[in-house]
């Protein structure tokens, strides 16, 4: 195509298609990853499982944002850590929107509030 080699084709194939995927899901609420996240998957959860899920979201989370930051410090690599990383780092943003909104729904708190069974003297 125009002299392209194959791996040029396919490269701007994937970046058209992440760009695509992206444009499309902005004009939905829950952010970019809506398109690989189901709105009611945690309908069915309770306090503690979205907790629990909130703790391995922020945990995912930090660990895609540590390999896009990584990849970014080489030539090429904020395309690369974009295309390689970025769909996940939107579906956790997407699913933290979805637990924070059903944890207010059920009025719970996503982070323990320790109180001491101690009083001031």
């Amino acid at each position: 195509m125009l002299g392209l080699p194959l791996r040029s084709h396919m490269m701007c194939l994937a970046a058209l298609a992440t760009v695509s995927v992206m444009v499309a899901s902005c004009g939905t609420d829950n952010g970019p990853g809506a398109l690989f996240v189901d709105p009611g998957r945690y309908d069915a959860y309770h306090c503690n499982d979205l907790a629990a899920r909130w703790k391995a979201l922020l945990e995912r989370e930090k660990q895609l944002r540590n390999l896009i930051d990584r990849a970014q410090e080489g030539s090429g690599g904020a395309l690369i850590g974009t295309m390689a990383y970025g769909p996940d780092y939107d579906s956790v943003l997407t699913e933290k929107k979805l637990v924070q909104r059903r944890a207010t729904e059920l009025k719970c708190e996503l982070v323990p509030v320790y109180q001491s069974d101690q009083t001031i003297r």
